[in-house]
């Protein structure tokens, strides 16, 4: 395999971001966008799971640092 010098390189960068541009509006007449009411409704899901998820981690986050507290306050009183 032979090594390209840089002035070479710099000869086909022009040439290389005109094909990249062209596969690039070839790919996005290609993309089959969402509706309107899609968005929404996966908006929706979305958020809702956030915050679900935020509330089983601050319950567990809440539990476990409870329980690592006793841990700690058992030992205190042990030592």
């Amino acid at each position: 395999m032979e090594e390209q010098g840089i002035g070479e390189k710099l000869k086909k960068w022009p040439v290389r971001v005109k094909d990249y541009i062209g596969e690039l509006q070839t790919e996005m007449r290609r993309v089959t966008w969402p509706s309107w009411k899609q968005v929404r409704a996966t908006t929706a899901v979305v958020i809702l799971s956030v915050f679900a998820f935020a509330a089983y981690f601050a319950v567990v986050d809440t539990a476990v640092g409870r329980m690592i507290d006793r841990i700690f306050q058992t030992f205190a009183k042990l030592s």
